[in-house]
């Protein structure tokens, strides 16, 4: 649902703007108001889930992106839409984080690669699955309601969820004493939208000022909340992020390789979308549809890569980045005639999401490898923080290039423009990878 719900508004903002007669800013902040509250809380919400249980915080996020769902789904205006839609982040940063603790705590072995294999493939669909649902909701109008039931859709499964949860997840034996770190939280924060408000508003708003010097502004604030840190260490605190995880390799190369290749694939979806609306067309439905083939490839390969021996696991991880970027290259070349690429195209996705689907898995699991309990939490909110600004970076960038390029030119050889930087990510992912191929998992 956090995740489905940060792609599927996007295909109802012009039922949006009709039903509400709202303006393009409003718009730009219903859909961005969800992603900056959800990123700025991820960090935070891990260590919570530690402070205070994940079951219990689990439920508590659970609870409050329900009724606020429902709120965003009632809602009589904009303003009251975008105030719901904050606050909707709000509860899935602090319930996302505990699924990664819950799962490393629960399973071992190979269960947990198991658990996680699952999830992975979950956050790698429901990318995809947002465009799709969201087509087909708007263009279903169920009961005259029009936008309201992509809203509305989560009540019923979060109250299914609520119940479930209550009786399945384990209740937290042991709780950490450690304190928030407020201090981290601040500056932490501060750096993150810093980061991310003017990389999800700066495009529409033609990248003013305000934007330049945010951006600019971001990279010592993210000094600051390192020299924080320090600081809090050295006076025997527990800071946020502690240093012996970011010492972790596996972590490090992990997440690097999570962000360029989620980036990209963010990137990827958004300008295909467009190029098949805007450019062939077609309808939000029929678009979302066309990306059937990707979620097929992404759920056989988070499926199935365990089947090959664990010492292969390093090499495939860079080998799969290594197909994807040709699949990604193989579409550029396909549709920079213009044309709708034929039975090729579907063969291309495929391509595609094999290339997702034998990464993101294995990667989630090779990054919680060396992870001891103690820091599960920690490392939690590290890892369910890069895919998230990994995509709102790879939409800002990617689709910028997109944009630029298609006002100069033909959507499809925006198309083509745009895959070049895409495919050349998904080699850096493979790139970070490479200092962890001789060890073994």
């Amino acid at each position: 649902m956090a995740l489905l719900d940060s792609t599927i508004v996007n295909v109802a903002t012009p039922a949006m703007r009709t039903g509400l007669h709202t303006t393009g800013s409003a718009l730009q902040l219903i859909v961005s108001g969800y992603t900056i509250s959800y990123a700025a809380l991820l960090i935070t919400g891990a260590r919570l889930g530690a402070r205070h249980g994940y079951r219990e915080i689990f439920l508590t996020g659970l609870t409050v992106f329900t009724l606020a769902s429902f709120a965003c789904g009632l809602a009589p205006g904009a303003g009251t839409l975008i105030g719901a839609r904050a606050v909707q982040g709000v509860g899935a940063g602090l319930m996302i984080p505990q699924v990664y603790s819950l799962l490393q705590l629960t399973f071992q072995g190979a269960a947990r690669a198991r658990a996680l294999s699952l999830y992975a493939a979950v956050v790698a669909l429901a990318v995809v699955v947002g465009q799709v649902a969201g087509g087909l909701l708007v263009s279903a109008d169920l009961f005259g309601t029009g936008w309201r039931p992509v809203f509305l859709m989560n009540v019923p499964v979060g109250l299914a969820l609520l119940a479930g949860a209550a009786r399945l997840l384990p209740r937290d034996a042991v709780r950490s004493p450690r304190g928030l770190d407020l201090p981290g939280v601040v500056t932490l924060t501060a750096a993150l939208l810093l980061l991310v408000v003017p990389l999800v508003l700066g495009h529409e708003q033609h990248w003013p000022l305000w934007t330049t010097l945010c951006l600019a502004a971001a990279v010592p604030a993210f000094g600051v909340f390192v020299l924080v840190e320090r600081a809090v260490a050295r006076r025997g605190g527990a800071p946020l992020v502690p240093g012996r995880v970011l010492r972790s390799r596996e972590l490090v190369c992990g997440a690097a390789s999570l962000f360029f290749g989620m980036a990209g694939y963010a990137g990827f979806l958004f300008s295909f979308s467009q190029h098949l609306q805007s450019g062939l067309g077609e309808s939000a439905t029929r678009a979302g549809l066309t990306f059937a083939p990707l979620a097929v490839g992404v759920a056989v390969g988070s499926l199935t890569w365990q089947r090959l021996p664990a010492r292969r696991h390093r090499v495939m991880i860079a080998a799969a980045w290594t197909l994807g970027a040709a699949g990604y290259l193989g579409i550029g070349l396909l549709m920079r005639t213009g044309a709708p690429g034929g039975l090729a195209l579907p063969a291309l996705l495929l391509v595609v999401g094999l290339g997702m689907g034998y990464t993101t898995s294995p990667l989630l699991t090779l990054a919680l490898s060396k992870i001891a309990p103690a820091d599960a939490s920690d490392a939690s909110g590290v890892l369910t923080t890069v895919p998230q600004i990994a995509q709102v970076v790879g939409v800002a960038v990617y689709g910028s290039v997109f944009l630029a390029a298609a006002d100069q030119g033909s959507s499809g050889q925006a198309v083509c423009a745009t895959v070049l930087p895409v495919a050349a990510g998904a080699l850096v992912s493979a790139l970070a990878v490479v200092p962890l191929l001789r060890e073994r998992d």
